[in-house]
């Protein structure tokens, strides 16, 4: 049986299907799980690095949020 190509999609179809699949995902889960490994763990170098990187990740989280939220002012909400 012969195969058949799949036409290229077009630009606005494609940023459609990664806005679509971003909104999918939900939030990325947070740090909590490995936060109290590291604690367990009782390792200063890796709870150093995580809570330097959990700060970038809140800073991003509330950034977008504050995003949101005045979008959804705008909005009339």
């Amino acid at each position: 049986m012969p195969t058949r190509k799949k036409a290229p999609q077009t630009r606005k179809a494609s940023a459609k299907k990664k806005l679509s699949a971003r909104v999918a995902t939900g939030p990325v889960p947070p740090y909590g799980d490995p936060i109290h490994k590291a604690i367990a763990r009782g390792d200063l170098r890796e709870m150093k690095t995580l809570a330097t990187s959990t700060r970038k990740w809140l800073s991003q989280v509330n950034s977008a949020l504050a995003k949101l939220e005045a979008s959804i002012k705008k909005a009339g909400g």
